[in-house]
């Protein structure tokens, strides 16, 4: 069965981009999963693909891949120059200051060492014991966001790796969720053949904008 052609929302003949699903993994990990990865998925019909770039597994949104290793290695080697994510979160409380830049040093991916990290973030909407913040970086370490509203005392919502496990089970029975709220809205940067600014936007899914409104 192909993919919904309403999730695909960017596609030439370098580039594919898709709306991730909260609960859909990118790409295969260690262990068994209950359904097919999205790249596995999306080979059946493109065999020759490649993730730029991935989200975890409860984050929805934009997730862009390659359509060669030629295209890949052009972005990779460019260290994702120009590129920026937006993404829109439900965090825990209201943060002091509206708008605010994070900058905590992370461990990177290879696990050894500190990197200087900056997470910026603008509340959205204020709710009743949380808020919605619009997050941007330009290059990522693991779990940035996470970590990044962790840091300053405003975890995501239902984020038991870093958040208040008790409080996220109050939450999560009230709006009988279980995963946290993350969702990458926006991408914009330079297509990496013609140079043009390529600008990809994705609506939040339908569970994001309920949690919302029962949060008011």
């Amino acid at each position: 069965m192909p993919l919904d052609p309403r999730r695909i929302l960017y596609e030439d003949q370098w580039l594919l981009a898709v709306n991730k699903l909260s609960g859909e993994l990118v790409v295969k990990g260690q262990g068994r999963v209950d359904r097919l990865p999205l790249l596995d998925f999306l080979k059946e019909d493109r065999p020759s693909l490649f993730p730029i770039h991935r989200l975890d597994f409860e984050t929805s949104g934009i997730v862009v891949f390659a359509k060669t290793r030629g295209v890949l290695k052009t972005i990779v080697d460019s260290v994702f120059a120009g590129w920026k994510k937006t993404y829109e979160a439900i965090i825990f409380g209201l943060p002091t200051k509206k708008t605010d830049t994070v900058r905590i040093p992370l461990t990177p991916r290879s696990g050894r060492g500190k990197v200087e990290a900056e997470t910026h973030y603008r509340v959205i909407t204020p709710l009743k014991g949380a808020a919605v913040v619009e997050l941007t970086f330009e290059r990522g370490q693991k779990h940035q966001i996470r970590r990044h509203m962790a840091g300053i005392g405003h975890p995501l919502l239902l984020d038991d790796e870093y958040g208040d496990r008790r409080a996220n089970q109050r939450t999560g029975r009230r709006l009988k969720m279980k995963r946290f709220l993350l969702h990458a809205s926006e991408i914009r940067f330079p297509h990496p053949v013609t140079k043009e600014e390529v600008h990809i936007v994705c609506k939040r899914p339908i569970a994001f904008d309920k949690a919302l409104e029962s949060l008011r």
